[in-house]
């Protein structure tokens, strides 16, 4: 499980985000699980000012660039965090 921190003065309307882009709604605060063609099962909570997301790739992935592009836009409007700056984020961690 990763922890994606939400960028301060952030405030993403997250069930919208998630509709936008996969077409599902839950309950954020608590947790839920959803699939997503080409990345697998995802499960996402939100704690705080930071985001908890699982993935777990289903047997019949499909590596495209697309859905890879897709999957960064979301995590940009949902943390308000670029891939650029996710990954210094994550660098220092190591």
């Amino acid at each position: 499980m990763r922890e994606y921190k939400i960028k301060r003065g952030h405030n993403p309307d997250l069930n919208k985000i998630l509709l936008n882009y996969f077409g599902v709604t839950g309950d954020t605060d608590s947790g839920f699980e959803f699939k997503v063609e080409g990345i697998g099962n995802i499960f996402i909570q939100k704690k705080g000012n930071s985001l908890f997301i699982e993935t777990k790739s289903s047997g019949s992935v499909k590596a495209d660039y697309s859905i890879i592009k897709k999957w960064n836009d979301f995590l940009y409007e949902a943390t308000g965090k670029t891939a650029k700056e996710r990954k210094k984020e994550f660098s220092k961690l190591s």
